[in-house]
């Protein structure tokens, strides 16, 4: 019996020739990542009681924001103690206002395939999407990983999804994800490894299928993994990352599964989640024509270059509806700046959006554009939890970019498809 890739990953790690399903193993941690909210305030305390420092600051990633920008004295003490920690402990990895963790891990290079990653965010299997096996811890124990390069795991079992043919157009990952949460549940992974496979994820760019292993979190999932190929490898090169085998970085055919799931990529249609869970995902018509005040193109699911690029597309040569605020904020420093070079940006904002900092910002619930009392918003994120994004009363909806953006031009919620050339609605 072949291994699926979750094993194979936790098995390299753990210096062993195979593992099984709900075996607990040790394993040797080749990246730690950690951001300004979770990080240095939290695990800086249990290190001084330890009385030790970082096992290798080489393998460290420490990035800001979720406190960017620093808008009162609490978030600017945060980030004192971030960047005085950063110097402290050598931290050379160490990433400043360059964007959402997520998205500057990978683009930065330090993601490679068959690498068992630590993260310290819930999203954190956003890494899956190059075939390594990551997945977010809490601070105690993300505080142990930083003293010993160590962590033991339950090697966990696979839920295979299997996306057979392509996207149409003006459909994307995200309109998948919402899919399987609404068919699947937010505990459909059940803290087990997903592994997604087929035509459909094939077909995907990298920065999609960041957008499919980061939401296994919303299905409940430890980890999402999608196997390496030439895709992977291209854009590792693009981003420097050293050379390294991907080949070998998938599950074996003969794998044993606890579940496959079958979901045919060329009947998707756009999605909306309705408030207050992913999971009340349904097709965009069941929403239709129900009036927003927000649209939020931002976070790390719904504002990367790619993400951006689908906004623009719906926006060009159109301007937003005069009731809706449409706000921006992009996934990176980098994305946002190459946005700008080739006219991406120049389009979103010309149709009326104001552009946020590059941060986790409303998503998380943080900073000073947070939703207020009895908003309507459209919302590229990934959660819409009651008042994750601001006040209790508000109302947020889940989209694509896509559908985000063609919501903001007509003021309610909307098909994205018949303001794209060649689409069929």
């Amino acid at each position: 019996m072949g291994m699926t890739l979750a094993a194979k990953i936790i098995a390299r790690a753990a210096g062993r020739a195979s593992v099984a399903p709900g075996e607990i193993v040790t394993c040797a941690v080749d990246l730690a990542m950690i951001h300004d909210s979770g990080g240095p305030r939290r695990v800086e305390p249990i290190l001084k009681r330890l009385g030790v420092g970082i096992w290798d600051p080489g393998r460290v990633v420490l990035i800001t924001d979720h406190y960017v920008p620093a808008t009162d004295d609490e978030s600017r003490r945060i980030q004192d103690i971030t960047r005085r920690f950063a110097a402290e402990q050598h931290i050379t990895n160490f990433y400043d206002q360059q964007g959402i963790c997520h998205v500057v891990l990978p683009e930065r290079g330090h993601l490679r395939p068959g690498m068992f990653v630590v993260g310290g965010d819930s999203h954190s299997p956003t890494g899956g999407a190059f075939a390594a096996y990551m997945f977010g811890v809490g601070a105690t124990e993300m505080a142990g990983v930083l003293a010993t390069g160590e962590i033991w795991v339950r090697v966990p079992e696979t839920i295979r999804i299997e996306w057979t043919g392509r996207l149409g157009h003006g459909v994307s990952a995200k309109d998948m994800m919402l899919h399987l949460c609404a068919r699947l549940g937010m505990d459909g992974g059940r803290y087990q490894a997903v592994e997604y496979v087929g035509e459909g994820v094939r077909a995907l760019p990298m920065q999609e299928r960041m957008t499919l292993s980061n939401m296994s979190a919303e299905l409940g999932a430890q980890a999402g993994l999608i196997e390496a190929d030439e895709t992977t490898a291209a854009y590792l090169r693009s981003v420097g990352a050293p050379d390294a085998e991907f080949a070998q970085w998938r599950g074996d055919a003969d794998s044993e599964v606890t579940e496959h799931h079958v979901f045919d990529a060329s009947a998707l249609t756009p999605q909306v989640a309705a408030p207050h869970s992913p999971a009340n995902a349904a097709p965009v018509e069941e929403h239709a024509g129900t009036a927003i005040d927000v649209a939020y193109i931002g976070a790390c699911t719904g504002a990367k270059l790619d993400d951006l690029r689908m906004a623009a597309e719906v926006l060009s040569g159109r301007t937003v509806a005069k009731s809706v605020d449409l706000v921006c904020a992009p996934a990176s420093l980098r994305d946002q700046e190459q946005a700008r070079q080739e006219g991406t940006l120049d389009v979103i904002l010309k149709a009326g959006a104001r552009l946020l900092p590059n941060a986790c910002g409303i998503c998380a619930g943080y900073g000073d554009n947070r939703f207020g009392e009895d908003v309507v918003a459209i919302s590229s994120t990934a959660r819409n939890f009651k008042g994750r994004m601001g006040a209790a009363s508000s109302k947020v909806y889940l989209g694509s970019p896509y559908t985000t953006a063609a919501s903001a031009i007509e003021g309610r919620i909307a098909d994205p498809r018949p303001y794209l050339k060649g689409s069929r609605a």
